[in-house]
């Protein structure tokens, strides 16, 4: 199957600035986000999403687009090593990691759907045909403990068994916080909690004391994510399994993360990290390592059915029976309960969350279709 063209369209949603939300480093009143379709000379064509700014994803896009026009899919890994391989001044750490990571999942779902197979057999197999999603919820606003228990009275009765939740506003308000989760959802919500690189190791071990008779399953994001000596040094001496991945590109990345003691949980974004290939030689990486993964999961309805194929596809090591999975800890699936349009907004059949599980699709690709009506509902003028 050979490439014909490939094309990018960016969405954007937003919401009154009086609303805006986030985390501890900043917060936004738009979401916005680049979809590539990807069209085969054969006549198939598959999207993908990059996690990166739909105008950065225009301009890597042109640098990307004359390397892979006319190229196989077949050979997309052969294609982009020899791309890195030539332009390797340019580093691993940039937008042109997360552009190419879209292109890479169109072509998967166009691949897919050319061998009339799901994307999660491509990537190995089906290791699981449902996934524990945790709701991403407790987002810093213009007013955060008051509006926080607002969020957290949403989830009630959802049937949610994990719940993540912002912090990195100080210890005080770190344990606030908690408190907060623990008083209106109570001690069996699997609570865990994320900082978006906000603080420096010491001020991060003294918010984990401040929060750990809470019961916090993992730490997110507690360092920028080029301090790979403070995340050595807080995971020796904390007392919360250290989570991190959402800022790192590329499997060389994450060797280093795993090599230097940094993480208990592994979080790589297919939309960013190199796209589902790369996702795939990280997950074998933890598995080297015997490391948990529980993949990042932002934008649209695209980048969601991506991380279930991929999550789908990751096998229960070092579990030999798979219902032992279920009955220990489950492979955590990120699942945004915030206004998410730009997610549901584009799919003719968004993915439902039932009793905190979503179901893996098994139709040809990723399983999904664009809605026509949705896209331009939300399609970016300037893209």
């Amino acid at each position: 199957m050979k490439i014909r063209d490939i094309e990018l369209i960016g969405l954007e949603y937003g919401v009154p600035e009086a609303q805006a939300y986030g985390a501890s480093r900043a917060m936004m009143s738009k979401r916005q986000t680049p979809l590539f379709l990807l069209h085969t000379e054969e006549g198939v064509s598959g999207v993908g999403e990059a996690l990166t700014s739909p105008l950065l994803a225009r301009a890597n896009l042109e640098f990307l687009k004359p390397h892979f026009i006319g190229t196989d899919i077949h050979d997309r890994d052969a294609t982009w090593s020899r791309l890195l391989n030539r332009f390797y001044h340019l580093g691993l750490q940039n937008p042109l990691i997360a552009t190419y990571s879209g292109v890479n999942v169109a072509m998967l779902d166009a691949l897919g759907k050319g061998l009339k197979l799901p994307v999660h057999k491509l990537l190995g197999g089906k290791a699981r045909s449902k996934l524990t999603a945790y709701a991403s919820n407790g987002y810093v606003t213009r007013n955060p403990q008051a509006d926080l228990e607002g969020q957290l009275e949403k989830l009630k009765g959802q049937g949610y068994k994990g719940l993540k939740i912002k912090i990195g506003l100080g210890p005080d308000a770190d344990e606030a916080r908690c408190a907060a989760v623990r008083r209106i959802l109570g001690n069996d919500m699997v609570l865990m909690v994320d900082v978006n690189g906000n603080y420096t190791a010491e001020l991060a071990l003294a918010s984990m004391r401040r929060i750990d008779s809470h019961g916090i399953h993992w730490y997110e994001e507690p360092l920028p994510p080029q301090d790979y000596k403070g995340y050595a040094h807080l995971r020796s001496k904390g007392t919360i399994p250290v989570a991190a991945g959402e800022s790192h590109h590329t499997a060389h990345d994450f060797l280093r993360l795993l090599e230097s003691g940094c993480i208990d949980i592994a979080q790589p974004d297919v939309c960013s990290v190199g796209g589902l290939d790369e996702a795939r030689r990280i997950a074998d990486l933890c598995r080297l390592f015997n490391i948990r993964i529980a993949p990042h999961v932002w934008g649209s309805g695209v980048g969601l059915a991506a991380a279930i194929h991929f999550a789908a596809s990751i096998p229960p090591y070092p579990h030999a029976d798979p219902q032992l999975e279920s009955a220990g800890v489950p492979f955590w699936l990120e699942y945004d309960v915030s206004n998410v349009a730009l997610r549901d907004g584009i799919l003719t059949r968004p993915f439902a969350v039932v009793e905190g599980m979503i179901e893996v699709p098994d139709a040809p690709g990723l399983g999904i279709e664009l809605d026509p009506e949705g896209i331009e509902r939300y399609r970016m003028a300037a893209v």
